[in-house]
C-alpha cells in the first residue's frame, strides 16, 4: 500500500511538473513606464509643442532630436519625428492610458495632417503600432515606411504563447487609403487591430542581403468591440510549416518580397530581410518580431477611430 502511495504521489509530481509553466514578461511590456518627448513642429504649420511618447525609462527629452531606444527597452512606434522639406512634424498615434494604478498602451488610427501655404499640403493616414525594433529618424518622406522600421531583436528561445491584456473599439466609419502625395481614397471591407510574433532564423550573404527563414508563427486579428479588459488573452506560437494547420488563416503566411520589413545587416544598413522558406520545426530562431498594431492593412490603409488597448505582454514557455 505504501509502495502504491508512494508511486502515485510521483505520478502526480511528474504531471506538475510536465504541465508547469514559466510566464516571462518582456521588458517594459507593462507599459508603466514612458518617455516623454516635447517637440516644436516648424512655424509655417502652427510652431506648437507636441507630446511624443515612447516605451521606456520615465523621463522627459526636449527638442526635435532623433530617438534612439533607452534603458534597454526593445520597444519602438509608429510615433515619429520627420523632416519633409525642411519642415519638423510629429506624428503620435500611440499613447500611455491610465489603467488602475498604472498604464497600458492605446494605440489608435488616425489621418495626420500637414499644410504649409506653397510648400506642402499633405494628409497621411497612420495607424498606431508598436514593436520590437527601432524607428530610423528622422523621417524624411512617406516613401517605403518599412524601410524606416528596424523591425526585430535577437533572440534564441522557443516560446509556446504570446500572452497580454486587451480591448479594442472598432468604429463602423469608412475604411480608407491615404498615403501623403495624392489622393484619399475610400475602400470597401473591413479594418482589424492585429497582434502577432513571429520567430526568424537570419542570415546575411556575402553582399549583405539579409535572408529568413521562418521558424514559429503566431497571429490574431480583432474585427469586433470588445469594451471590457480580456486579462491573459494567449496567441499560440507554432513551429515549422503551418499551412497545413487546423488553424491557419492566410494572413500568418511567410511575408511577401515585395512587403518585407526591414533591418540593419553586418554594416549597419537598412536592407529588406527576404523571407524565404518555413524552417524546420525543431529549428532555434536568431530573432523575434512582436507587433501590435490597429490597423492590419498595407500602409496608410486603416479606419480613423479605431483604437486598441494592449498591456503587460509576455512569452509563456
Amino acid at each position: 500500500m505504501r509502495k502504491f502511495l508512494l508511486m502515485a504521489t510521483l505520478s502526480c509530481l511528474g504531471l506538475m511538473s510536465a504541465h508547469a509553466e514559466t510566464v516571462v514578461p518582456l521588458t517594459y511590456g507593462n507599459f508603466d513606464k514612458w518617455i516623454t518627448r516635447h517637440i516644436t513642429e516648424s512655424k509655417v504649420i502652427g510652431g506648437q509643442e507636441k507630446k511624443v511618447f515612447e516605451i521606456g525609462p520615465s523621463q522627459n527629452i526636449y527638442g526635435p532630436k532623433a530617438y534612439n531606444n533607452m534603458g534597454g527597452s526593445p520597444w519602438a512606434t509608429s510615433n515619429v519625428l520627420a523632416k519633409v522639406m525642411g519642415i519638423v512634424k510629429t506624428s503620435n498615434a500611440v499613447f500611455p492610458d491610465v489603467r488602475g494604478n498604472g498604464f497600458c498602451a492605446k494605440l489608435t488610427t488616425m489621418i495626420e495632417h500637414c499644410k504649409a501655404v506653397g510648400v506642402i499640403n499633405i494628409d497621411v493616414l497612420v495607424s498606431g503600432s508598436i514593436f520590437m525594433g527601432q524607428m530610423m529618424e528622422p523621417v524624411s518622406s512617406t516613401k517605403n515606411p518599412y524601410s524606416k522600421m528596424n523591425m526585430g531583436v535577437a533572440f534564441t528561445k522557443r516560446p509556446n504563447y504570446l500572452q497580454f491584456d486587451y480591448k479594442v473599439e472598432v468604429p463602423s466609419g469608412q475604411r480608407v487609403y491615404c498615403p501623403g502625395f495624392g489622393s484619399k481614397k475610400n475602400l470597401s471591407g473591413q479594418d482589424y487591430a492585429e497582434v502577432f510574433v513571429l520567430l526568424q532564423r537570419r542570415w546575411e550573404d556575402s553582399n549583405g542581403n539579409l535572408h529568413a527563414a521562418r521558424v514559429g508563427t503566431g497571429r490574431q486579428r480583432f474585427g469586433k468591440t470588445v469594451s471590457n479588459w480580456v486579462n491573459k488573452h494567449r496567441i499560440p506560437i507554432w513551429y515549422g510549416d503551418i499551412t497545413k494547420h487546423a488553424g491557419y488563416q492566410s494572413y500568418m503566411g511567410l511575408i511577401p518580397k515585395d512587403k518585407s520589413y526591414y533591418a540593419k545587416n553586418s554594416k549597419g544598413k537598412m536592407v529588406p530581410v527576404i523571407e524565404e522558406k518555413w524552417d524546420d520545426a525543431n529549428a532555434t530562431p536568431t530573432h523575434i518580431i512582436v507587433m501590435a498594431s490597429s490597423g492590419c492593412g498595407t500602409a496608410y490603409t486603416g479606419t480613423p477611430g479605431m483604437a486598441f488597448w494592449i498591456d503587460n505582454i509576455s512569452l509563456v514557455y
